[in-house]
């Protein structure tokens, strides 16, 4: 197979990669929400049941920093009108949806958005949302809310932290069941908000979007392979040639690899 066979091979892997993706898939997530605060608002409104919420900025991929311990990088961050703070997580893994990870994102949340010697009172009202592609919570419910309450009363503790899990497997025909139905859909041109449809379209249709997303999964299959080899080379049963030309790697790639595991 010729050099320009071999781009054609890619390039043609690439785009039916790309044309499976859902907003379920990290790297394509990323992209249709990246400085699209319309589509977040709409998840939004739909899942805390307010029409007339309003997202007032929203970041993808945000890092939240702990100089004392572990960090976090949010799906999205964002918040409305009204100060309340939202992390958003779009989960395949139920792994990645796991009750501690939404405490701890949680109290991260707060960590970040007091200043030392502010009142603890300023603390923002804040939302965790897990949107998870299974019902990781097993209780065949569309949403799950959860709240700190008094045990001996049944009362709200009212401290203002909330979580949210949203069941993506129920997709029947309300506001939510349709919304679950196009984070998981491949296909644009079968989804049921404009918002959504239009951005999954654009990267997977529109020339200039598809170069885009090209890029990112080209980025991204490289990883893969990387990450291949080095296994290759831990087992030690091929020779170093051998995997670079399995992987199409440069026998440079190959080697620094082999010189990184030696000194690890």
């Amino acid at each position: 197979m010729t050099n320009e066979q071999k781009r054609e091979e890619k390039q043609k892997l690439l785009l039916e990669r790309l044309q499976e993706m859902s907003y379920f898939d990290d790297e394509f997530m990323t992209k249709c929400l990246e400085d699209y605060s319309k589509g977040v608002e709409l998840m939004l409104r739909i899942i805390m049941n307010d029409a007339k919420l309003v997202v007032k900025e929203a970041q993808v991929q945000a890092v939240i920093k702990n100089l004392q311990g572990r960090s976090i990088r949010m799906d999205v961050k964002t918040n409305d009108v009204s100060k309340k703070q939202y992390d958003v997580e779009l989960q395949r893994a139920d792994s990645g949806a796991k009750p501690k990870r939404a405490r701890y994102n949680s109290s991260l949340m707060d960590a970040n958005s007091i200043l030392p010697g502010d009142d603890t009172e300023m603390l923002a009202e804040t939302y965790v949302v897990f949107i998870t592609e299974n019902d990781v919570l097993e209780g065949n419910l569309p949403i799950y809310h959860i709240d700190r309450t008094i045990q001996e009363t049944g009362a709200l503790f009212n401290d203002k932290a909330h979580i949210i899990y949203v069941n993506g497997e129920i997709k029947d025909d309300t506001p939510l069941g349709r919304l679950m139905h196009d984070l998981s859909c491949a296909d644009p041109d079968d989804m049921n908000y404009k918002e959504l449809a239009d951005r999954a379209r654009y990267f997977k249709k529109d020339e200039e979007g598809r170069k885009i997303m090209s890029k990112i999964m080209e980025q991204l299959l490289n990883e893969e392979k990387i990450e291949a080899a080095k296994r290759m080379l831990e087992r030690g049963k091929m020779t170093k040639e051998e995997i670079a030309e399995d992987l199409d790697l440069p026998l440079s790639v190959v080697e620094r690899l082999e010189n990184d595991l030696q000194l690890a």
